[in-house]
């Protein structure tokens, strides 16, 4: 998979960096030892941060700022990475999803990156491209139904949106015949080597609880 940054994310973020997982192996319904890993690092995050504090988490912050500077309120419109680490500090438990969908969520809160995961034979062409989203532009989301996506960054294949940091789409999401994923970590305070840890991060989770035999990671600028 080839993934393009246009103009319109530069213009906004002109040291964004973002890295691809792409790997094959297998999914499950429920995977105890990853949740105990999700729930310890619950505690963590509660030890270290508030819902005030979680906003200046450097990947949190900085995607704030690009929704301000992309017309979007993140208030509304939370970051993924940010509406996850609030849900813990509120005492809440995650969404249990499957495996991949849970693994992506503990990798998001462990760097506080939000991070697009899709079956990728789901993907209409070869390439991806991360704009920002028009008026009126159709995107279903994942359990939020039609969301207004104007003025968020957005990952388009050849037949429109696949993912926001607010929210995936329905056509292309995880499901537990998913073989072929795509996981994408979107670093808009452009600190590479935190990205790069994110990544490694993902790859060490996939051999651990999924496994998988063939994977890899590349960082895209």
């Amino acid at each position: 998979m080839f993934i393009k940054v246009s103009t319109e994310i530069f213009n906004v973020c002109d040291d964004f960096v973002g890295a691809a997982v792409e790997a094959r192996c297998q999914n499950s319904p429920f995977c105890p030892p990853l949740w105990e890993e999700i729930t310890a690092k619950g505690m963590k995050l509660r030890e270290e941060l508030t819902t005030e504090t979680l906003k200046q988490v450097p990947g949190i912050e900085a995607t704030r700022r690009v929704y301000k500077m992309c017309g979007k309120d993140p208030s509304r419109y939370r970051p993924s990475a940010e509406a996850l680490v609030r849900r813990m500090l509120q005492g809440k438990p995650l969404y249990q999803k499957n495996t991949f969908v849970d693994l992506i969520n503990l990798a998001s809160i462990a760097y506080g990156y939000s991070i697009g995961g899709f079956d990728a034979d789901k993907i209409v062409g070869d390439t991806l491209t991360l704009g920002v989203g028009k008026a009126g532009e159709p995107y279903e989301g994942i359990g939020r139904g039609m969301l207004n996506i104007e003025g968020l960054p957005v990952y388009r294949d050849e037949m429109g949106g696949v993912g926001t940091p607010t929210s995936d789409n329905e056509r292309t999401k995880i499901d537990l015949e998913t073989t072929h994923l795509l996981i994408l970590v979107n670093g808009y305070d452009g600190c590479s080597s935190r990205v790069t840890e994110n990544a490694e991060y993902i790859v060490d989770l996939l051999k651990k609880y999924c496994n998988c035999q063939e994977v890899s990671f590349s960082l895209y600028r």
